[in-house]
């Protein structure tokens, strides 16, 4: 099995420009994912972030979950759990508009902290779509433009915590899925493992490492790279001792973004005929049924769809 692949950021600065992008690119097109190391925020900002969401965590959500293992009784289950998954998560949205000062039991300074957070990782999310772009032969900006929709880009993070489950081989963390939205950015635990890839039929874990982001592609980048970059499937294995966090950070297309392959991309009739083009919001519907299911049938039931008269080229807005 080939090493997962870690992209040392600063090498793009210097004489190894060519060698690190021909890592991503193999990253994007054979695994669905790569790990990215000196990628800009400092690690002293990270250490501060994963403090207050652990503080967090215990202060306001850890009752609450043992609270609902025991209402349930998953500590004593017998049999596989396959309609839940051993995880206590929050939503923060930071785009179009952010809910941050919202959401309750936040302290002020964890609210300061994560808005923060989300502005550094919205620039790395446009930087790397850049990337893809030079290593795509595609215009620089136009994966951008491609997500922007009328009111530019959806952003959020869905920060979990993956407490000490008593029955891990019964109870997945969180189930294999794929990715619906555009590029994902995660930090992780970097003491507690868990999260997997499936690669060529296996399941392969995604290394710990302190001050890394996990990045890894969606169902959306699938269908604008048509299918030269591939969403992957990944889930999160429970573990019996330490809690997991974990902030992944979604970059998606607008709500009324309309998604198709980029036309550069499409090389002969066939292909053209790979992925539908649609609007992300219907594609985000049909997902929230199906998200635990494989993809390639989301992809087919669009393509069933008569286009709607109004999806037109790409927003520059």
């Amino acid at each position: 099995m080939a090493t997962f692949p870690v992209v040392n950021m600063e090498k793009l600065n210097g004489d190894e420009r060519s060698a690190t992008m021909e890592l991503i690119e193999d990253a994007c097109a054979n695994w669905g994912f790569f790990e990215l190391v000196n990628h800009g925020i400092s690690p002293e900002f990270m250490d501060r972030v994963e403090k207050l969401t652990k503080e967090h965590y215990r202060k306001s959500m850890e009752a609450r979950f043992k609270e609902m293992v025991a209402s349930k009784g998953l500590d004593a289950v017998q049999s596989e759990i396959e309609d839940l998954d051993w995880e206590s998560t929050f939503f923060l949205r930071h785009l179009p508009i952010s809910n941050i000062s919202e959401v309750p039991d936040l302290e002020d300074e964890y609210r300061k902290v994560m808005k923060e957070f989300a502005g550094k990782l919205e620039v790395l999310a446009e930087k790397l779509l850049d990337l893809l772009c030079e290593n795509l032969g595609l215009e620089k900006g136009y994966l951008k433009k491609a997500f922007y929709g009328s009111k530019g880009p959806t952003f959020g993070t869905k920060v979990s915590n993956y407490p000490p489950c008593p029955k891990p081989d019964l109870i997945k963390g969180l189930r294999a899925h794929t990715d619906a939205g555009g590029i994902i950015l995660l930090f992780q635990d970097d003491k507690v493992s868990g999260l997997q890839l499936l690669k060529d039929g296996d399941w392969v874990d995604v290394p710990p490492m302190r001050h890394s982001i996990v990045i890894n592609i969606g169902d959306q980048l699938e269908v604008i790279t048509n299918g030269k970059y591939k969403s992957v499937m990944h889930r999160v294995i429970a573990q019996t001792d330490g809690a997991r966090m974990s902030l992944a950070s979604f970059y998606n297309p607008g709500s009324d973004a309309v998604i198709y392959p980029a036309p550069a991309l499409v090389e002969n009739k066939e292909s053209k005929d790979l992925y539908p083009k649609f609007v992300f919001e219907d594609y985000m519907k049909l997902y929230a049924g199906v998200k635990f299911q494989a993809k390639e049938p989301r992809f087919e039931a669009f393509k069933n769809l008569e286009t709607p008269a109004n999806l037109g080229p790409i927003a520059t807005a």
